[in-house]
């Protein structure tokens, strides 16, 4: 049966598989003129040119009539894959944003009692429904900018009650919303007050008592190894004891500094290692070694005002896939858009316009393991999908949205009033 068909697009851009693009075929694919997709349910049963869809769709049953999409003047892409997000949070970090314009650094926000242990204090407090309300808001922003699937951590509780209740939010948004979400625990973002002096003891908290109790309600765990916070042996027996209890590993890795994170990420076979500002050519090795995708989080390092961004081409040149994320989060992520996390990937990190949509759809669901089904716009895959005003590249534009239309599941889930 066919139950939607969009044609004569000016620019179908496939994004297509396999997965992950890395080196030369993270650019290597074009669009389709005159382009059409159609779909049976939340299904893509074609593909190609117009005149070619009609005619693969011809002798399919169409009662009732599918709904046709005249797609003239725009562009269709994948729906973007955002693999690194910390979306659930209570509180309000903003006024650290002023004090960074300022001059103040990450590390005297934090001396002050601001940066992550301030949404920790808050999300403490915060209850289960406040924390789905307010995260329920943020999910509408990231759809209205593109996001049809976003991965979600833990993270901001330290302690085991918190941390599952951030999951047990994660888990019914991903049901009550049109944004599909990965859980990811994350204990292992920070050590919290009460065990300041006694980090050894909050990682034997971390394996002993919170994976376990976290592992039924998370698909991913990760750790933050860098400067200041988790070293790479305390990452790796981490990251080993989710893998233990049923949760696949990526990492947070040389964000503040070259920190040996990749090492890790190739030791435990990470599917991510995320930010990478510092990352060395040694470390660059690593990621290639092991097929790790490089998840780049440039609105994290422009707001938090590092002063460069991850090594894009590098990392391509040496064939590591690139995806792209925007961190959203309290402190950094003040941005829950795609594009402008492409158009900083773009102008930051030097990638092009191809390789960042890859980076934010195809290499962005292999980051998640789910390009079986999305991050592509291939017949038998979901259709999950960005309708766009004019060129797709109209994407990388900031003074206004081009966004027209999103699709999840083959169904219309966002328009522009």
């Amino acid at each position: 049966m066919v139950t939607l068909v969009i044609e004569h697009l000016d620019a179908l851009w496939t994004v297509a598989g396999p997965a992950p693009r890395a080196g030369a075929r993270q650019s290597d694919f074009t669009f389709i003129p005159d382009g059409a997709v159609a779909c049976d349910g939340p299904t893509i049963i074609a593909t190609g040119t117009t005149a070619d869809v009609r005619a693969a769709i011809a002798s399919r049953p169409g009662r009732p009539a599918p709904r046709v999409i005249d797609g003239r003047g725009h562009s269709l892409v994948p729906g973007f894959v955002d693999g690194h997000t910390h979306v659930v949070f209570a509180g309000d970090r903003r006024d650290e944003l002023r004090q960074r314009l300022g001059g103040a650094s990450y590390a005297d926000i934090a001396a002050a009692g601001g940066g992550i242990l301030s949404t920790v204090r808050a999300t403490r407090a915060a209850s289960e429904t406040e924390l789905a309300n307010r995260t329920r808001a943020r999910l509408a922003e990231m759809l209205a900018a593109g996001t049809t699937t976003a991965e979600a951590k833990s993270g901001y509780g330290l302690d085991t009650e918190t941390e599952l209740r951030m999951l047990r939010v994660t888990a019914a948004l991903g049901k009550s919303q049109p944004v599909e979400l990965a859980a990811t625990f994350m204990g292992a973002h920070e050590v919290p007050p009460e065990y300041r002096g006694r980090q050894a003891d909050y990682v034997r908290l971390v394996i002993d008592e919170m994976i376990p109790a976290a592992a039924p309600l998370s698909e991913w765990c990760d750790v933050f190894c860098d400067r200041g916070f988790f070293t790479p042996d305390e990452s790796i027996a981490i990251l080993e004891a989710g893998k233990a209890a049923g949760m696949k590993p990526r990492i947070h890795a040389d964000e503040l500094a070259a920190s040996g994170g990749p090492a890790v990420a190739a030791r435990v076979g990470a599917r991510s290692a995320d930010h990478l500002v510092q990352i060395t050519s040694d470390g660059i090795a690593d990621l290639a070694r092991a097929g790790t995708v490089a998840t780049l989080l440039p609105i994290a390092a422009f707001y938090l005002k590092l002063g460069r961004f991850a090594p894009a081409r590098a990392l391509i040149a040496a064939g590591v896939p690139v995806a792209v994320a925007t961190d959203v989060n309290p402190g950094g992520g003040f941005s829950p858009s795609m594009p402008f996390a492409m158009a900083l990937g773009c102008f930051g990190s030097g990638l092009t316009f191809e390789e960042a949509l890859a980076a934010a759809t195809i290499n962005g669901a292999y980051s998640l393991d789910r390009h079986d089904r999305i991050g592509s716009l291939e017949p038998g895959k979901q259709f999950d999908a960005v309708l766009i005003d004019g060129p797709a590249v109209n994407l990388l534009r900031a003074n206004a949205s081009p966004i027209a239309a999103v699709f999840k599941k083959g169904t219309l889930v966002h328009a522009r009033q």
